[in-house]
């Protein structure tokens, strides 16, 4: 089987800003068997101005009132609750990550011991804050959603360039929920051809047809939002799987990574077994005797696969049976005088 796909756990703010919230999201992540549970780590002055619009999906499903500022600031989490978060993560053995949007997000992280960081695709351009995330020599995980194969090269190449290799670029549709005629899965590998680097899926369409999709075009990593409620107040949760929705999707993803195997085409150890009732051997066809020449005529093709191999049939021709046969007897090596 190839590489097992890394699954992760967008939480991201469907917390709301609750520390319990959290940690029920990272224990429902981790019951759905995700690698992964991903948070997002701000603060609200750092990344939008308090007069900043909300984006067009953030109206249709929070208060049209409410300026993005006000949104995103009763969604921060404590930054005192990460700890807490991380060591959770750790008893429940599931991976710890989160998004940084600002150099102070990136040192506090870097504080909790964090292995991986994901770039937001709001920050696909932001070369200065790719390269500090990238100098910490870290895992990266890149989405690239409103991005041109433009600007992920130059990003990819930001990072490169400070001696970090480790990354995983995401092919990702900005709007949530995404259409998924606006997935453009193919572009991920257009983006490992170019970049030559690895390449994963950060989905946004409401089912699963994507992700697979994904997967069996060779995704590394896939991210999805996880939710405990769609009915929770907040600008993720409508667009986001319930635990229950997320488990299919994992189980799905391990489906489809049995279902690719490998690269080499040879018979599985169930079709040998079957192919000696499917597959035909040679037989003579009707009754002859011995010493018989064995001519096109006097042979066929009939299950099940036993004696000389049909291959072999060229050989026989000719050839004078080396005693009595009944029609339907299989021709076997015995069978011939050679």
């Amino acid at each position: 089987m190839l590489q097992k796909t890394y699954i992760i756990a967008e939480a991201g703010v469907n917390h709301n800003g609750d520390i319990q919230i959290a940690k029920e999201l990272i224990q429902k992540a981790k019951e759905a068997g995700a690698d992964c549970v991903k948070f997002q780590t701000f603060k609200a002055e750092q990344i939008v101005t308090k007069t900043s619009p909300k984006a067009k999906y953030q109206l249709e499903v929070t208060d049209k009132q409410e300026s993005q500022f006000d949104m995103l600031k009763k969604l921060e989490m404590d930054f005192s609750g990460y700890l807490d978060l991380v060591n959770y993560c750790k008893k429940l053995a599931i991976d710890f990550m989160s998004t940084p949007y600002n150099k102070e997000d990136v040192d506090f992280l870097e504080e909790l011991g964090v292995n991986s960081y994901k770039i937001a695709s709001g920050q696909l351009t932001e070369i200065p804050f790719l390269k500090y995330v990238a100098s910490k020599n870290k895992q990266i995980y890149l989405s690239t959603g409103m991005g041109t194969i433009g600007d992920v090269f130059e990003a990819v190449e930001a990072i490169r360039g400070v001696g970090n290799n480790k990354l995983t670029v995401l092919q990702c549709t900005t709007n949530y929920p995404s259409r998924i005629e606006d997935a453009n899965i193919l572009a991920m590998n257009g983006m490992r051809e170019a970049c030559d680097v690895e390449v994963g899926y950060s989905d946004h369409v409401a089912n699963n047809f994507a992700c697979y999709a994904a997967v069996a075009l060779g995704a590394k990593v896939i991210e999805k939002h996880l939710t405990i409620d769609k009915a929770m107040e907040g600008p993720d949760h409508s667009c986001s799987l319930t635990p229950m929705e997320f488990k299919e999707m994992v189980d799905g993803i391990r489906n489809i990574e049995s279902a690719l195997g490998s690269k080499v085409k040879k018979p599985s150890a169930v079709e040998i077994e079957n192919s000696k009732g499917m597959k035909r051997g040679l037989v003579v066809l009707q009754d002859v005797e011995e010493g018989t020449v064995l001519t096109p005529e006097l042979i066929g093709f009939k299950r099940p696969l036993k004696g000389i191999p049909i291959n072999m049939l060229d050989r026989l021709i000719g050839k004078p049976v080396a005693k009595q046969m009944k029609a339907d007897e299989v021709l076997d090596f015995d069978c011939i005088s050679w």
